[in-house]
């Protein structure tokens, strides 16, 4: 019996250190961003992943109209990494 507890123990307490170091930031960092893209309106601007940054012209369901340098792309939300209001 206690060679069991003895075993579960360290899994525990190694489990309990991956929750706290990498789980537990990376759901704050997601829930965090979730609600920025969702706070996003028109004029604001918009950084994308590939890098482009531009002024929102249009929002729709789960896309944006984005306006940079004259040229107008259509963009999924979900591609936005940072907002400039």
């Amino acid at each position: 019996m206690t060679g069991i507890i003895a075993f579960f123990i360290p899994l525990l307490f190694m489990f309990a250190i991956f929750y706290f170091l990498l789980i537990r930031p990376q759901n704050k960092k997601q829930a965090k961003l979730r609600k920025m893209v969702s706070e996003i309106k028109e004029n604001d601007i918009v950084f994308t992943y590939a890098g482009i940054k531009a002024t929102v012209i249009a929002i729709e369901e789960n896309e944006l109209v984005i306006e940079s340098e004259g040229s107008k792309l259509r963009v999924l939300k979900n591609a936005v990494a940072d907002v400039e209001s």
